[in-house]
């Protein structure tokens, strides 16, 4: 058994799990399908699976990575509105095409995101080759890293430094206690306030457990599974030292 610990920190970040064009929402934190997509991208393995140009492992396999949030800094929900088509040049009218191939007229949107946040995400498995291969590929990512938009790049490195004691993130300890024992990020401001940690469970262990339609099962089809997570607290007399 291990855990693989990632850091996912930046000013703008959206991890969006219902939404259509016009509302673009984002959850409080990681979404397992936006983490999964994360190490999609340091792998180099492209949507459709199988073809020649996939180093693999299976996505079924990085789907089985029980996951845990440890929400350091929970950031601040922002809005931007956009548009899409428009005047683009004097007389020139342009809108985004529908279904049949006709010319739309301009579409508007409204796309939330988290301003500042900072999140300890932990994959756990008894695969220990697969966490090691996971943890080669974010030092050295085939393709660009973005936290759930790829307008969103991250603010500081997704892989944890090789040395103590902030590194490194691939540990022999169970997914709770590695996000428990990882040290006590900086809070100049109420620093006895305690952190949000989201488990993933199996829905039978918890009557509280709550429901995340985001278990990837195929990125080329967006067929996405449902799974459960179960929300505590921890506290500052429960950190190291």
């Amino acid at each position: 058994m291990g855990t693989l610990l990632l850091r996912l920190a930046g000013p703008m970040q959206a991890w969006d799990t219902q939404s259509r064009f016009s509302v673009r929402h984002t959850d409080r934190e990681p979404s397992k399908s936006g983490v999964i997509g994360l190490l999609c991208a340091a792998l180099g393995k492209p949507r459709v699976e199988g073809g020649p140009d996939d180093p693999g492992p299976p996505l079924a396999a990085l789907a089985a990575l029980r996951m845990g949030v440890r929400v350091d800094r929970p950031g601040t929900v922002r809005v931007d509105y956009q548009t899409a088509g428009g005047t683009h040049r004097r007389g020139e009218r342009y809108g985004v095409v529908k279904a049949d191939g006709s010319r739309g007229e301009t579409d508007t949107s409204r796309r939330y995101y988290l301003a500042d946040a900072d999140f300890l995400v932990g994959l756990e498995s008894t695969d220990e080759s697969l966490l090691r291969r996971l943890d080669a590929a974010l030092a050295q990512p085939r393709w660009p890293l973005y936290l759930g938009r790829k307008a969103f790049v991250p603010g500081m490195p997704v892989r944890l430094p090789d040395q103590p004691p902030l590194g490194p993130g691939l540990t022999s300890l169970p997914l709770e206690e590695a996000l428990e024992r990882y040290p006590w990020p900086e809070r100049p401001v109420r620093p006895d306030a305690p952190l949000r940690l989201v488990l993933e469970v199996e829905v039978s262990e918890f009557a509280d457990a709550e429901v995340r339609a985001d278990q990837p099962l195929s990125f080329a089809e967006r067929q996405f599974a449902l799974r459960y997570v179960r929300t505590t607290w921890l506290w500052p007399k429960n950190k190291e030292g």
